[in-house]
């Protein structure tokens, strides 16, 4: 029976664990419940094992689902990638490229490869975004955007791919006015926890309640790295920031560097990746984009 086995089946079977129900995953895939149901328990006939744990609210999945959820992604992931491969065997050039970029990633960059961009391909709009955290990450996962070029999460997403561009690095600054800037020592954690923290809040609900490197009780939370910067050299508290974005701030001495345990006086090293869903592999246009990052970025870390 498992020759029949279908990709709906196993869509719908994703979907369902995705989204958390099966109403819920008959919304996403524009299908009423009576057919989600349908799918799921034929798929349960067809392979044998109870996929769903029913009993409650909710459906959880049982420890046999557990272990096929893999093997279905497996199987759709390669079908889209074979899908995908197909297509860029018999199209050109992409009619558009959507990029979301963290807004740790270097603009120079950015704004270098754009420019030639634009003239490599002329008639391929580039359309960029930049977020932060895991408002950064929803837009390749939902395929509004083609590309991400992103920082790890804690959070794993098996269903994207990555290529490895490189490292920055992140240090803790504060204000030279800022108690912290004249501790006089390496400042343990303990101390760090006494003082205001300045972090990025998510935009997303990815992510959202979950803190990520936030040393402090008390923290304020903002939306943009720009307000976050602003705040620093005002002294409204401490923070980590890419270094890149604050170089010129610690030569005039607007920021100081603060010198905490268990960090590196060079900072803390953050990789930077493109993602991409494996059905939307990038193009011509797409691998020249990442390639050029990639790049740019190295021959710039490489004149400082």
């Amino acid at each position: 029976m498992l020759d029949g086995v279908s990709l709906d089946q196993l869509r719908t079977f994703i979907a369902a664990v995705d989204e958390g129900s099966f109403s819920a995953a008959a919304r996403k895939l524009n299908r009423v419940q009576s057919a989600v149901s349908a799918w799921i328990g034929g798929l349960e006939q067809q392979v044998g094992v109870t996929l769903f744990d029913r009993s409650g609210r909710y459906p959880v999945l049982t420890p046999e689902g557990v272990l096929l959820l893999a093997d279905a992604r497996h199987v759709v992931a390669g079908v889209d990638t074979l899908k995908a491969r197909a297509r860029l065997m018999t199209s050109g050039v992409e009619s558009e490229l959507s990029v979301v970029i963290d807004v740790f990633f270097p603009t120079s960059v950015v704004s270098a490869v754009a420019k030639e961009f634009a003239e490599r391909f002329p008639l391929t709009p580039l359309r960029l975004f930049v977020e932060a955290l895991g408002a950064a990450y929803q837009p390749v996962l939902d395929g509004r955007c083609s590309l991400g070029i992103l920082p790890p999460l804690p959070q794993p997403f098996p269903s994207l791919v990555s290529e490895r561009l490189g490292e920055l690095p992140l240090v803790a600054v504060a204000s030279a006015c800022h108690s912290l800037a004249s501790f006089g020592r390496r400042i343990p954690r303990q101390e760090l926890a006494k003082h205001v923290q300045l972090v990025l809040t998510d935009r997303s609900d990815l992510t959202s309640g979950r803190d990520f490197a936030v040393a402090s009780p008390s923290t304020w939370r903002l939306a943009d790295l720009s307000t976050k910067h602003a705040f620093l050299k005002d002294c409204v508290g401490w923070g980590g920031m890419p270094l890149h974005m604050i170089e010129e701030d610690i030569s005039s001495g607007a920021l100081v560097v603060l010198d905490v345990d268990d960090m590196p006086p060079s900072g803390f090293m953050l990789t930077m990746s493109a993602f991409h869903r494996p059905s939307q592999p990038p193009g011509p246009a797409g691998k020249w984009f990442v390639d050029q990052l990639k790049a740019v970025w190295h021959a710039e870390r490489s004149a400082q």
